[in-house]
């Protein structure tokens, strides 16, 4: 099938009206070239009339004579469309064909050629359409003309007919031609659409690298595809050492900074012991944050989303006894993580520590696949029943940069790391009113393709 959008189907139509344009062209073109023959064939035969009648006339020396005539019986129909004629100088009638009778059919006006034949199209009375071809004969001191008529309507009849065949044959034959390049494109295209399926499995943690045989022109594609993909985690890898040796070489001044500013007492003290531990945290923030960019930009991870969130409620059951924690089990068809497993146990195992801690007695956990305007993506749902969040409170603590604890103390809701693995895998978090009089938590992430491993049958 060919998709809307695709290069199949760009050139299937490309050469489909191609196809169109010059199959039409060429049923005009036979047309008018079967139409130039018969009537070329129509001239010859009359010119062969003429010649016949011509012939007669000298033969017998007697304009008038019977014995003038043509044996086609065509001649002698009326209103055949067939005629001929024979004039004398003065364009008297002198002698005619059967078929003439109570027809007046005039002369040919048109200037004769270098042989004395002259030729022309007329209609007789009865709307017949017919050519005309006349040529002058000498006999003695008279001159004769002598004039032939042919039906030019039978072969303007035969064009029609052929013209109707000729686009019904060149119809067909359009058809499976286009039906022969919808099957080349497919072909032709065949190995993009394996160098697709290729870069999938890579994407969705099948394959380590494009793997496959493909045509010259494709071949040196994947292999600069895998070469992107080597680069990507030797610059990974270069980054994330370089953040490290970065932060350890930091942490050394920074430590004896602030021991020195321990042992010391005054404004400068305080001020070097809060300024060193501002800049330790964030030495430690920007570390881990290019531990989990760097954890992340990894091609080719999947976790079983519904494998980790039963294991994490078992735990969090076991953490706090009092909380009636239900995991409503999804269906098999429910897709999985596309990322790093530790980094899903992280966010949700904190999402689902925080509902405990806040809720009254109860938390449900929901796992389902949702469908988004261009992929499906993994929503976790958290209900509890606890005091919940304002708006604004809500506001503040999706607020990039924002930390709820810096703004609303007492809260205990530790969502940086949250909000940091759900900015870099390029995900969601949504905090509303639970339905149970607490917290609604949705967290939304990207998915893959089901893998290999058998799901667990209960929690």
């Amino acid at each position: 099938m060919l998709r809307k959008g695709s290069i199949s189907a760009s050139l299937f139509w490309l050469s489909a009206g191609w196809l169109v344009v010059a199959l039409v062209t060429t049923g005009f073109l036979l047309t008018d070239l079967y139409s130039r023959a018969l009537d070329t064939t129509l001239t010859q035969t009359l010119d062969f009339h003429v010649e016949s009648l011509a012939g007669a006339l000298l033969d017998t020396r007697d304009p008038q004579d019977p014995d003038i005539a043509l044996a086609d019986p065509r001649f002698e129909r009326p209103r055949s469309g067939w005629y001929w004629i024979i004039r004398d100088g003065e364009g008297n009638l002198v002698n005619l064909s059967t078929s003439v009778v109570g027809i007046d059919l005039r002369g040919v006006v048109a200037t004769a050629d270098a042989l004395g034949r002259s030729t022309e199209v007329i209609d007789d009375p009865f709307g017949t359409t017919m050519r005309l071809v006349e040529r002058s004969v000498t006999l003695g001191a008279d001159n004769y003309r002598i004039t032939v008529a042919g039906n030019l309507t039978e072969i303007l009849e035969l064009v029609d007919e052929f013209r109707g065949q000729a686009f019904i044959v060149l119809g067909a034959v359009g058809v499976m031609l286009a039906g022969m390049s919808a099957i080349l494109a497919r072909i032709a295209l065949r190995p993009i659409a394996q160098l697709r399926v290729a870069v999938e499995a890579v994407r969705e943690g099948d394959s380590a690298e494009v793997s496959g045989t493909y045509p010259t022109e494709i071949a040196p594609l994947a292999e600069e595809v895998n070469e992107l993909l080597r680069s990507n985690a030797q610059i990974i890898e270069r980054a994330r050492n370089q953040v490290g040796n970065l932060a350890h070489g930091l942490k050394t001044p920074l430590a004896v900074l602030r021991n020195e500013a321990g042992t010391r007492k005054g404004a400068l003290a305080d001020v070097v012991a809060g300024e060193t531990e501002k800049m330790s945290n964030m030495v430690s923030t920007y570390l881990e944050r290019a531990r989990l960019a760097a954890r992340t930009s990894v091609v080719g991870k999947k976790a079983d989303a519904n494998s980790i969130m039963q294991r994490l409620t078992r735990v969090m059951g076991k953490i706090h006894p009092d909380v009636n924690l239900a995991f409503h089990q999804p269906d098999a068809t429910l897709p999985w993580f596309r990322g790093d497993e530790a980094d899903l146990e992280e966010m949700a195992g904190n999402l689902l520590d925080n509902a405990c801690k806040w809720s009254k007695g109860q938390v449900d956990v929901r796992l389902s696949a949702e469908p988004g305007s261009k992929s499906t993506q993994l929503l976790l749902c958290i209900d509890d029943n606890g005091p919940g969040l304002s708006e604004s409170d809500a506001e503040k603590v999706l607020r990039r940069g924002v930390r709820l604890d810096e703004k609303t103390p007492g809260t205990g809701l530790g969502l940086d790391i949250v909000k940091e693995l759900v900015d870099v895998y390029g995900g969601s978090l949504d905090l509303k009113r639970s339905q149970l009089g607490g917290l609604l938590v949705e967290l939304r992430l990207p998915t893959a393709r089901l893998g290999s491993i058998a799901r667990p049958s209960g929690p």
